[in-house]
C-alpha cells in the first residue's frame, strides 16, 4: 500500500468529504421485502435484522457470494455468514431467503429481483458508503418498484469496521467513485453529478497513493469533461 502517511489531517478531511457524499439518502420504509447486500461488514446483518423486527418488511433476502473485499476473509458467500449473524439474533429461518451466488450491486439486485417478482416496495440494505451506488443501480437492474436504502448508523473515521480500518475503507470509497464515473458508461448504473468539490478530494487521495481499488485504465480519462479541463 503506497500511502503518503506525512499528512493524515489532510487525508481524512478528503476521506470525509467522499464519506458524506456516498452515505447521503439513508432511510427505510414499510416493505414487501428486505434485500441485503453482503459484505465485509456484519453491522448490515445486524441492522437488517432490527429492521426485520421492527416489522417493516415479513422476509430479507440476503445477497453475496464473495468480493473484492471477502475473498480472502471467509471460505464461504457473504449470504451465508450474514444469515448466520441474523439467526443469532433472533431471526426465523423461515423469514430468509439465501442468493449466495452475486458478486456486485448490479447482481446483488438482479438475482434479488429474479427470486421477488412480485415485490413492489423494497428496502435495500447496505453499508453507509454504498448508499449511493445501490441508489444508482437499481433504475437499471430493477426499476418499477418503490425502494428505500437504509444502512447501519455509524460515523467516518470513529466507526469503521476493524475488517478494513481507515486506510482500506478510504481505497474502497475511492473506488466507489471511481465506478460511479465510469459504470454509467457501460450500462450498470445510472449517471450521478458528482459535485466539484467531491472530485477534487477523490483526486487528491489518488495521488496521496489510495489507488487499489481503482478499475483498471486511467482514472482521471474517467472526469466529466467540463471538470477534467479545469
Amino acid at each position: 500500500m503506497n500511502h503518503t502517511p506525512d499528512h493524515p489531517t489532510l487525508t481524512l478531511q478528503l476521506a470525509g468529504r467522499l464519506w458524506d457524499f456516498l452515505s447521503a439518502g439513508r432511510r427505510h420504509q414499510a416493505c414487501d421485502v428486505l434485500v441485503v447486500c453482503g459484505s465485509y461488514d456484519l453491522r448490515v446483518a445486524e441492522h437488517a435484522a432490527d429492521l426485520l423486527q421492527q416489522g417493516i418488511a415479513p422476509y430479507m433476502l440476503i445477497s453475496g457470494n464473495t468480493g473484492n473485499w471477502t475473498r480472502d476473509l471467509w471460505n464461504r458467500p457473504e449470504a451465508e455468514v450474514f444469515a448466520e449473524r441474523v439467526l443469532s439474533l433472533g431471526i426465523k429461518q423461515q423469514q430468509i431467503v439465501l442468493e449466495p451466488q452475486a458478486r456486485s450491486f448490479a447482481e446483488n439486485l438482479a438475482f434479488a429481483r429474479a427470486l421477488c417478482p412480485d415485490a413492489r416496495r423494497v428496502t435495500f440494505v447496505t453499508k453507509p458508503n454504498s448508499i449511493r451506488r445501490v441508489t444508482q443501480t437499481q433504475p437499471i437492474h430493477w426499476p418499477d418498484i418503490d425502494f428505500s436504502v437504509d444502512a447501519p448508523d455509524f460515523a467516518f473515521p470513529w466507526d469503521v469496521s476493524n475488517m478494513v480500518g481507515v486506510f482500506g475503507l478510504i481505497e474502497e470509497m475511492v473506488g466507489d467513485i471511481h465506478r460511479l464515473l465510469r459504470y454509467p458508461r457501460l450500462g450498470y448504473q445510472q449517471a450521478l453529478p458528482i459535485p466539484d468539490a467531491v472530485l477534487d478530494a477523490w483526486q487528491q487521495l489518488i495521488a496521496l497513493g489510495y489507488n487499489r481499488h481503482l478499475l483498471s485504465g486511467s482514472a482521471l480519462d474517467d472526469l466529466p469533461g467540463t471538470y477534467a479541463s479545469q
